[in-house]
């Protein structure tokens, strides 16, 4: 008889998962409906199948992750959900049957067994830091303690969806420079092979003094003619050891120390960091996060390793009594001078919390309006490099031409 595995809920709406045998599908439902079960989805066991043999779905769950979009999805469609009377465990079963993801299902429905178990919703986030973050945790531990968790999730998914839409706004801005850039390259190593070997060999036939120019661009062209796979080999490592380089610790900290000392480009990320800074705090202080536990996850929500250092310090010196403020009106290099003085408002008025979401708006917006400023001043540079790129490769060409022109009068 074959055998079918069901998952539901029982009568008390708690998620469950049964092996039964069966004749059928439809005598499965008789199973569960005596039970007093009701059934999400049944799958049959299929013996010595492909399938079964490399466990596709906990592939599918290892290769899949869950996006930023998607979080910000589910965290507002709970927080929704639990406005309208609904269990945390009954919202997460909700989700988890309408998500397609592998990955997200799979932690949706571990999280929904840890709170069936006894622990609590932030507990049984903290087993999957891959997709949960501390701030994440920290205000959903919030909601839970001061029973507003509801409003502890709209406030997250509202944090959640700015900060991504700011890092989108960022990377779209950077599409287009990296995309002609990489043409050009890309254009350049292939004139190099192919073009440049048909029109520099009539210069080698001749007994003639060549330009320096030309002659680096004959050497070039052969190297990349006699090495075309050595040269790709160059090409990728160079790449790959680029990335390698930003992510190890010296990268991050060059990376760190030179992108707010760029012209333009550091305003840009100044305002950004603040932006970040400024959105965190306000939410964790906002969902009743003590002070220093909001610092201390903004420092690991901020990627800039100096401005890490920021507010490590910020923190220990609020743990001794000194203001919020007095930190980032000392680090102007860092912070505009307008954050540490919204901060002192915001202590002296009581509305910290306030003036930090005034201030991550601010900002905020300020990027957004740059960001689209900043195409406008990437296009002529952009033009400038073509335009430098073909100016060098015509005059390597055609300086030999008059030379040898001269030679015939």
């Amino acid at each position: 008889m074959p055998k079918f595995t069901y998952t539901g809920e029982d009568g008390e709406g708690k998620k469950i998962t049964k092996t039964v045998e069966a004749d059928d599908r439809y005598a499965v439902y008789d199973i569960a409906r005596r039970d007093g079960h009701r059934i999400s989805s049944i799958e049959e066991e299929k013996h010595g199948s492909l399938g079964k043999l490399l466990n596709m779905d906990r592939i599918n769950v290892m290769l899949s992750r869950v996006k930023a979009d998607e979080l910000v999805m589910i965290t507002r469609n709970l927080g929704s959900m639990l406005t309208a009377g609904l269990t945390v465990t009954r919202a997460i079963s909700v989700i988890e049957r309408q998500s397609k993801n592998p990955k997200l299902k799979d932690v949706l429905t571990n999280i929904n067994e840890r709170i069936n178990n006894g622990q609590q919703f932030y507990e049984a986030l903290k087993e999957f830091p891959e997709v949960f973050s501390d701030l994440y945790v920290a205000m959903i531990k919030s909601g839970e303690e001061s029973g507003n968790l509801s409003e502890s999730l709209k406030t997250l998914s509202i944090q959640m969806e700015r900060s991504s839409n700011l890092t989108k706004k960022i990377k779209g801005a950077m599409i287009y420079p990296a995309i002609v850039v990489t043409v050009m390259i890309i254009i350049g190593v292939l004139m190099m092979i192919y073009v440049m070997p048909q029109i520099t060999g009539v210069f080698k036939g001749m007994d003639m003094d060549l330009p320096a120019t030309t002659k680096f661009l004959i050497a070039t062209s052969d190297f990349f003619a006699a090495h075309t796979l050595l040269t790709l080999a160059i090409m990728i490592g160079t790449v790959v050891g680029t990335m390698y380089f930003l992510k190890s610790k010296v990268g991050r900290l060059v990376t760190s120390w030179v992108i707010p000392r760029l012209p333009v480009i550091g305003t840009m990320a100044k305002e950004t960091n603040s932006a970040r800074t400024a959105r965190t705090l306000s939410s964790l202080l906002n969902s009743g996060v003590d002070v220093i536990q909001a610092i201390e996850i903004t420092e690991e929500v901020v990627q800039n390793v100096f401005y890490k250092k920021i507010l490590k310090d910020a923190r220990m010196r609020v743990e001794k009594g000194t203001p919020l403020s007095e930190v980032f009106i000392e680090r102007t290099d860092l912070y505009p001078i307008l954050v540490g003085e919204m901060i002192l408002v915001g202590e002296e008025t009581g509305q910290i919390s306030g003036m930090l979401n005034e201030l991550a708006i601010f900002y905020e917006t300020e990027v957004e309006r740059k960001t689209k400023d900043l195409s406008t001043i990437i296009e002529p540079l952009l033009m400038v490099a073509i335009g430098a790129g073909v100016g060098f490769f015509a005059l390597a060409m055609i300086a030999p031409i008059y030379s040898i022109s001269d030679g015939l009068k």
